[in-house]
């Protein structure tokens, strides 16, 4: 008998002789899971990383009351095996350093999943079941589903070097999010989402969104931000369309809380979600839709945020007119395009 399946061998028979809830058979050189593992029915921590195993045993069905941890990164899977779809009991799943392509939504929908390592895969696209604290770092992901947004308990994300170009709006909407890692991707913007620590180094952000900061942790080394270069501009004739300026009174309106447009804005459902996409400016905090000025506001991190990082970085800010512009006071700058 090879060296490696005895090594296995003794190790499964002191787990079974022991009662052991916990097996170790990782870096053993292993291709095939014994069987026999299966009869470890109070097994919860499997260990199988650093190994050649391509399969997984359909008898490892026997472990799904128990089993809260999985690790199979480091081998040689071109699939999610089927069987741990079914592994109901499962908390912690470690899949990194495979050769995997798809997620079937099976295994990102186990109930009591709330730990998914996918790192260092061929992943192109998640399955929109996502749910828990997900790592899918060094992949191909090129989008991140919408559906994101309904998961309420997501805390902290990792999609660092994979090909985005841009992340869903919908992301504001996980209120458990505190950590999102997105470093060397392709990401132009960012969504308006509050954080304890951001890292998106080596992208191509020119600016941060205006309710972003502050942050515990920051990295954005690598980007292409905005320098605060004066110049010479002009001012174009400010003509606002009929649309704006009633969407403008309308918003204004709805901020008054007995105002008869705030009683019966709810039953025009469609000019709700219309008016939900406007903002307020910046200066006089006045609400507009579709038509505002981009500006700029440098932001020292350590003085005005009370952050360690010395850093100073570009904050996008929206103006409803030249005339909040032109007032005196405020520190915002218009964007110039070369």
């Amino acid at each position: 008998m090879a060296k490696p399946e005895l090594v296995v061998k003794k190790s499964v028979v002191r787990a079974l002789c022991g009662g052991g809830t916990s097996l170790n058979l990782s870096s053993q050189r292993i291709k095939d899971v014994p069987k026999c593992v299966s009869r470890l029915t109070k097994l919860s921590v499997l260990l199988l990383n650093n190994n050649s195993i391509s399969r997984l045993p359909a008898e490892l069905l026997s472990l799904r009351q128990k089993l809260a941890e999985l690790n199979l990164g480091n081998n040689d899977l071109e699939e999610v095996p089927a069987v741990l779809g079914h592994l109901d009991a499962l908390k912690k799943l470690y899949l990194f350093s495979n050769q995997i392509t798809v997620v079937p939504p099976e295994v990102i929908g186990l109930e009591n999943l709330v730990v998914l390592n996918l790192n260092h895969n061929h992943i192109q696209r998640l399955p929109p079941e996502i749910k828990q604290h997900l790592s899918v770092l060094d992949n191909k992901l090129e989008e991140v589903p919408v559906e994101i947004g309904h998961l309420a308990s997501l805390s902290e994300i990792n999609l660092t070097s994979n090909k985005l170009s841009q992340l869903p709006q919908q992301l504001y909407q996980c209120k458990e999010l505190t950590k999102l890692y997105a470093a060397r991707n392709k990401l132009t913007s960012l969504p308006e989402k509050k954080l304890q620590v951001l890292d998106v180094a080596g992208n191509k952000l020119t600016m941060f969104p205006f309710h972003l900061l502050p942050l515990k942790e920051l990295y954005c080394e690598g980007n292409r931000f905005i320098q605060c270069e004066l110049m010479l501009s002009v001012q174009d004739a400010e003509v606002l369309s009929l649309k704006e300026l009633v969407a403008r009174f309308v918003l204004q309106e709805d901020r008054k809380r007995f105002s008869l447009i705030h009683r019966m804005l709810p039953h025009y459902p469609s000019l709700a979600a219309l008016l939900a996409c406007g903002s307020c400016c910046a200066v006089c905090l006045g609400p507009f839709l579709t038509t505002w000025l981009e500006c700029v506001h440098f932001i020292r991190l350590k003085k005005d945020m009370k952050m360690k990082t010395l850093l100073t970085v570009p904050v996008r800010a929206l103006l409803c007119s030249y005339k909040c512009f032109n007032r005196e006071g405020h520190s915002y700058y218009g964007v110039a395009t070369r």
